[in-house]
């Protein structure tokens, strides 16, 4: 029975953040947008848990001009499996559905600073809701403008393509933004981890790590190869390689 002092659309409070297995970086991301949802169960099983994230982009046909999933996937793909879940909202107005993706069973809760009229309060909303938060950045997006929320960060994603539709060019680039977010972390003491995100196969991904990222977001790379479980495995390799 509701308790009559309760506020009859009172939000609940968040769920204590759950026990997940944290892989040492260099951290392989596996992006479902790639994959075949029809065999989501297969296409989140190649994920280890000790090595691995599941990388979940989801995107509003707003912010960007795709339209792709809400939280039922996401929630899916916590039920089937229990590696990390980083879920990366290319969305408007991205405080709107925290909690919804966080309920889901997000693990960690990145926001675009060219999607939040105010990101610091959304970084603080997010965190608050007892998961990790992580910001991103568009390629035309200099890193000066996520300097003021760099401290506290889990997690800097920066886009080595224009964010909208997997399967693109890498953009080298965006290695000067890569370098540049190292810099800062190693002269301020910061705990955030990199990561890139477009573009991302055995061929770039050894580039990115020597410019020092830490997380390597890849989907067509991985889920529209042959075998994404050897196409896993290659990316795994090159990162830990280089």
């Amino acid at each position: 029975m509701r308790d009559p002092r309760r506020a009859p659309h009172a939000a609940a409070p968040p769920e204590p953040a759950r026990v997940v297995p944290r892989p040492v970086p260099p951290i392989a991301a596996a992006s479902i947008l790639s994959a075949d949802f029809s065999r989501l169960a297969e296409a989140v099983g190649i994920v280890d848990p000790s090595l691995d994230w599941i990388h979940c982009d989801v995107m509003d046909n707003h912010f960007v001009p795709n339209l792709t999933f809400g939280p039922l996937l996401v929630e899916a793909a916590r039920r089937l499996s229990p590696a990390f879940l980083d879920v990366h909202l290319m969305i408007e107005r991205p405080e709107s559905l925290a909690r919804q993706f966080r309920e889901a069973g997000a693990d960690q809760i990145t926001v675009h600073l060219e999607a939040c009229r105010d990101p610091r309060a959304v970084l603080e909303g997010v965190r608050a809701l007892n998961t990790r938060a992580g910001l991103a950045v568009k390629p035309a997006t200099p890193l000066a403008a996520a300097l003021p929320h760099l401290d506290g960060l889990d997690l800097l994603l920066v886009m080595t393509v224009e964010p909208g539709f997997g399967g693109q060019s890498f953009m080298p680039g965006m290695l000067e933004k890569v370098e540049a977010a190292r810099a800062w972390r190693e002269r301020n003491g910061g705990r955030f981890l990199i990561a890139v995100d477009g573009g991302i196969s055995p061929g770039t991904a050894p580039a990115a790590r020597a410019a020092g990222a830490d997380v390597f977001v890849a989907g067509h790379a991985v889920y529209a190869q042959r075998d994404p479980r050897v196409a896993l495995r290659a990316l795994r390799s090159a990162i830990r390689e280089a």
